[in-house]
């Protein structure tokens, strides 16, 4: 299990650090549809600002900022936001995903509400990214530890 470090310096620097890390990777979903980069990349990075925290402040403190089941929760989220744009656009009467169609309920020209449309379902992604990505670590960790109370070894 990841123990709390003692060391006030990487202590601070992860305190200083994670804030920029988050506001990077909102950059790069907000940015992804008209950039490189999008929801996935910007929702990996978003679980790395955890994995520091992580790594800085342990494990059980990290667990009271995203627990297992906001983890869950924030994971479906993201898939229900994202297929919830996709069933938008055919209600409206378009394809799936087909942005174009969102303008109606917008009210903006079609390559505006493209752009929006993409955006929703970048917000989406990076948010089922980064909770699943947050889960993934957290299981790591847990079985690491469940390893060391058994006694059991890699090997």
């Amino acid at each position: 299990m990841i123990a709390e470090t003692q060391d006030i310096i990487v202590k601070t620097v992860s305190r200083v650090l994670a804030p920029f890390i988050v506001l990077y990777a909102l950059y790069v979903v907000m940015h992804g549809h008209h950039s490189p980069g999008g929801g996935f990349q910007g929702g990996v990075i978003l679980a790395a600002s955890f994995v520091l925290l992580t790594i800085s402040f342990g494990f059980e403190k990290t667990k009271k900022r995203m627990s297992d089941k906001l983890a869950t929760v924030l994971s479906s989220l993201g898939v229900f936001i994202y297929a919830g744009i996709g069933l938008l656009c055919l209600v409206l009467g378009g394809k799936y995903l087909d942005y174009g169609f969102l303008r109606e309920i917008l009210g903006v020209v079609p390559p505006r509400a493209r752009s929006l449309g993409i955006l929703g379902v970048e917000i989406g992604v990076a948010i089922a990214v980064m909770a699943v990505m947050c889960i993934i670590v957290f299981t790591i960790f847990t079985s690491e530890e469940e390893s060391e109370a058994t006694g059991e070894r890699d090997g």
